[in-house]
């Protein structure tokens, strides 16, 4: 209700409490970064992000909802970019959630690197970051998303000789198993 105060539809709110919960569910600060951005644009409502380019440039600090949204809406097809970019991105902590159920509907792991800090989101059950709590959250000069390939990290050998292994399980068929079946 408070994100419907500051002037977001009910149905952007609506997100905004997925994810926020999603960040606090992973202990991150979802609650507080969420609280210093409404006070932050309490008296100027952040404008939307019209497209998604590879490189998003803007003397506007971007607002994280509207992006997250945005990207969360048509991540089948930003995907195809592989790798996007976006500069001046306000408390970008809160387009991470986004970014955690974008990876969920494309089924592939999403890096996001924050200046100097990188998550890992990967089918919004996990989130991994190198950053500390101590961060606050509250600007990156520069956001680079990274759409990954899911890859084997085995080879056809080994998965072979597993199988192969594996059928030391089976029974051996025979005339009371075949009139059973």
């Amino acid at each position: 209700r408070a994100s419907k105060a500051i002037g977001y539809s009910w149905g952007i709110a609506e997100e905004i409490g997925k994810s926020v919960r999603i960040l606090e569910m992973f202990n991150l600060p979802g609650i507080s970064t969420l609280n210093q951005y409404l006070k932050k644009i309490k008296n100027k409502h952040p404008k939307k992000l019209k497209n998604i380019l590879k490189i998003n440039k803007s003397d506007e600090e971007l607002c994280p909802i509207y992006t997250g949204v945005s990207i969360l809406d048509n991540c089948n097809q930003l995907e195809d970019f592989k790798k996007i970019k976006f500069s001046n991105i306000n408390y970008p902590l809160l387009i991470i959630p986004f970014l955690s159920r974008s990876s969920e509907i494309i089924n592939k792991p999403i890096h996001a690197i924050l200046d100097e800090g990188k998550f890992i989101l990967n089918s919004n059950k996990t989130i991994l970051t190198n950053i500390e709590k101590s961060n606050d959250f509250k600007n990156t000069k520069e956001l680079t998303i990274e759409f990954s390939e899911n890859k084997n990290l085995f080879t056809d050998i080994e998965w072979k000789e597993l199988y192969k292994l594996s059928e030391n399980t089976f029974v051996p068929e025979s005339d009371s198993l075949k009139n059973s079946a």
